[in-house]
C-alpha cells in the first residue's frame, strides 16, 4: 500500500493552514475537511495501484480518506477530479505502479458499508447487546432497557408506531416524537446479518455495559446512511443517543 500525505506517521493530520488535527481526525482529500476518522471512508491503494474501500481502516499501509457522500464522490470522479487529488495525496509512491480507480468505485463502497454495517449488527447479536423479537423488544422498551430502537427500512408503520410508543414510556420521552431509528437495511438483510429469519426490529440493550454499542452501530449506520443518501438530519436523534450512552456511567 501506498502512503499519502495526508496520513502521517503520528496519525495527525496537516490542514492548509498548518495546524494539526488530533490522533482521531482524518481530512478528506476531496473537500479538505478534517473530521473524526469514524465519520469518515478509508480508501486504501493495492501495491498495484487499485484503489480499493477500507471501511474498517485497517488494510496494511495509510490510505486516503473522503466524506460519506456517493453523488459528490461520484461527481468528482466523472470530471476527473478525484484521480486529481489522489495522484496529488500519493505523490511520491511507487512510479511503477499506475493509480487505478475502479470504474464502480462508488458502488463498490456502497457494499463495503453494507458489509461492515452487517458484520458489526452480526458482532453486537454474538455478544449479546442485542434485544430480538418485537415482543420482547416491547416489554425490554416499556421498563427502560433499550438504549436504541432500530427498524428496518421495510418495517410495517403498525410495528415501528408499536414500538417506538413503548421505547418513549420507557425512556420517559412521552410526547417528545421520539422515535427508533430506520436502518438502510431491509428485513432480509437484517435477517442475514443475524442468522435469524424474518428480523425486522432491534434494539440495543441498556444496560451501562452496553451502551457503547449505541455508539458502535450508530457509527456505522451513520457512514452508510450518509453515503447513500446524502441525509444528515435524520440522524440527530441517533447521535443524541449516541452522545448520552457514550458519557453513561
Amino acid at each position: 500500500m501506498r502512503t499519502p500525505p495526508n496520513e502521517r506517521v503520528n496519525s495527525a493530520i496537516a490542514d492548509p493552514s498548518g495546524t494539526r488535527a488530533s490522533a482521531s481526525e482524518r481530512r478528506c482529500v476531496l473537500s479538505g475537511d478534517t473530521l473524526p476518522r469514524e465519520q469518515l471512508i478509508r480508501l486504501a491503494i493495492s501495491p498495484d495501484g487499485l484503489v480499493l474501500p477500507d471501511p474498517a481502516g485497517k488494510a496494511p499501509g495509510r490510505g486516503a480518506w473522503i466524506m460519506p457522500d456517493k453523488a459528490a464522490l461520484e461527481a468528482a470522479i466523472a470530471d476527473g477530479h478525484f484521480k486529481r487529488v489522489l495522484m496529488r495525496a500519493f505523490k511520491g509512491g511507487p512510479k511503477d505502479a499506475a493509480l487505478t480507480i475502479p470504474d464502480d468505485l462508488p458502488s463498490l463502497i456502497e457494499a463495503a458499508l453494507r458489509r461492515s454495517l452487517s458484520d458489526r449488527l452480526g458482532l453486537e447479536w454474538r455478544a449479546g447487546t442485542l434485544v430480538l423479537g418485537s415482543a420482547r423488544i416491547e416489554e425490554h422498551a416499556r421498563t427502560g432497557r433499550i438504549a436504541l430502537l432500530c427498524h428496518a427500512n421495510d418495517a410495517s408503520e403498525d410495528g415501528r408506531k408499536r414500538l417506538d410508543q413503548a421505547w418513549r414510556v420507557g425512556s420517559d420521552a412521552e410526547g417528545s416524537g421520539l422515535r427508533g431509528i430506520t436502518l438502510p437495511l431491509d428485513r432480509a438483510s437484517l435477517s442475514v446479518a443475524l442468522g435469524r429469519e424474518n428480523t425486522v426490529h432491534l434494539g440495543i440493550s441498556g444496560r451501562s455495559g452496553d451502551r457503547r454499542a449505541v455508539v458502535r452501530i450508530g457509527q456505522a449506520i451513520d457512514r452508510l446512511t450518509r453515503f447513500v443518501s446524502g441525509e444528515q438530519a435524520a440522524f440527530e436523534g441517533l447521535n443524541t443517543s449516541a452522545s448520552r450512552a457514550a458519557h453513561a456511567d
